[in-house]
């Protein structure tokens, strides 16, 4: 038996972003199977939407769910500094449950908002708990362990055999298995020898995996790069075999003009991160200019501890509104910013999603936009970029299956998971002496 979503304003996310009224939407095998003013079929789960509105599933290009634990620990740091200082010392005190209770954290705060895809970079350990708790409801999860052998001030890190063993290991483990995937991750070029960048970009084109990493996020950072490979950060990673439309990459703000021809050249997705960004006092990715040279670009939201939020529409809000001042009230509508939440991710990812479509995965998100915050007359994508938040998500389906209703995520006690969370966040930190 298939779902009819009857009546509902549909966000179509397509080429030539359509928004329908009034339409109604069949899903069969966890599919699309028709987009109709007026659908009257025998034997299938009517579900009665008047009023709502349906977007595809939001798409996060770039988490750490393992950081949901370290939320407001590491405010009001520059990037080097927030690591070294903080996020390494506390990944470092991560444990199996820690881990996982951390990740469920982080899954529960995304589903909630509608997100239903996520490209995830881990720690160096226990990633197999963050596999855990994403194979658990079921959202298409891309994950990595984070894959560092340079030395560094926390001692978060492993020899470049072990870093490509647990990769294997992990691969075979989960790739595949339902909606989950591996995803190579190398934490950034001060981490990573050119040997483990070498050999990850080998293994991940061997298997057919994606490779996620950061870039060019922070002045410091591709100061360092210079002095560490003598050579730009973006120059450095494509000479490895870091670049190429199986590539993620997170931040990359500051650039010169032949890396971001190198970008766009090789299909490489910048994930554009603007919380992370203007928190950590990053700088402003010139997402605008980028797409203008044919750089694919997606968004996500980053860690907790860098942006205190894991919320798509935040990301939304923010990725549009923070190039108006510089390049005019009429960059980034809200067309685009909802672009690079639904369609651009999935295609960076590779998911037959981030569009309503016959044929395209069911992965949506009703909302209700008569909130106060969001009460309007105006066209429905502006609404969800511009006044929506996660309060207006009502339900969210994952090749069909509903995932949230009524408020919470179907199958986990919420309580649960903020008592198990605390308690977690209690034994890293005194491990971690922060």
């Amino acid at each position: 038996m298939g779902q009819i979503f009857r009546g509902a304003t549909l966000v179509l996310c397509d080429a030539a972003h359509q928004i329908l009224e009034d339409h109604d939407l069949l899903v069969e095998g966890g599919r699309i199977a028709a987009i109709e003013p007026s659908l009257r079929l025998e034997g299938h789960e009517v579900l009665e939407m008047p009023g709502k509105v349906i977007v595809p599933g939001f798409v996060q290009a770039h988490v750490h769910l393992v950081q949901a634990l370290f939320r407001g620990m590491a405010d009001d740091l520059a990037l080097l500094d927030w690591l070294r200082t903080r996020i390494w010392p506390l990944e470092r005190a991560h444990d199996e449950e820690s881990a996982y209770w951390s990740a469920r954290v982080g899954l529960t705060e995304m589903l909630l908002a509608g997100t239903t895809a996520i490209l995830d970079m881990a720690t160096v350990r226990n990633t197999d708990a963050v596999f855990r708790a994403a194979q658990e409801v079921g959202l298409h999860a891309f994950i990595g362990n984070a894959m560092m052998d340079r030395d560094n001030e926390a001692g978060l890190g492993a020899s470049l055999d072990h870093n490509l063993e647990e990769a294997e290991r992990l691969r075979a483990a989960w790739h595949g298995k339902g909606n989950l995937r591996f995803a190579y991750a190398p934490r950034f070029v001060p981490s990573c020898s050119d040997d483990l960048l070498r050999e990850t970009a080998r293994l991940a084109r061997q298997h057919g995996c994606m490779i996620h990493s950061h870039a060019s996020e922070n002045r410091d950072e591709v100061a360092l790069v210079r002095e560490l490979s003598g050579r730009d950060n973006i120059v450095h990673l494509h000479e490895l075999g870091l670049t190429g439309e199986d590539v993620a990459l997170a931040h990359c703000i500051h650039l010169t003009d032949d890396e971001e021809a190198i970008l766009a050249d090789t299909g490489t997705t910048v994930v554009h991160c603007p919380g992370s960004n203007a928190k950590l006092a990053s700088g402003l990715c010139r997402v605008p200019e980028l797409r203008s040279r044919g750089v694919r670009c997606a968004l996500g939201a980053d860690g907790a501890p860098c942006n205190n939020r894991m919320d798509p529409f935040a990301e939304m809000r923010l990725a549009a509104l923070i190039q108006k001042p510089r390049l005019g009230a009429e960059t980034m509508p809200a067309r685009d910013a909802l672009h690079m939440a639904t369609k651009a991710g999935a295609e960076a990812l590779g998911l037959n999603a981030g569009e309503l479509g016959v044929g395209r995965d069911a992965d949506l998100v009703v909302l209700e936009p008569n909130l106060l915050h969001s009460l309007g007359g105006g066209p429905a994508d502006g609404a969800i970029v511009y006044a929506m938040t996660p309060a207006n998500v009502r339900e969210v389906y994952i090749g069909g299956r509903c995932v949230v209703r009524d408020g919470g995520v179907v199958g986990w006690d919420t309580e649960e998971t903020v008592r198990e969370a605390m308690a977690a966040l209690t034994r890293v930190r005194t491990r971690a002496g922060l």
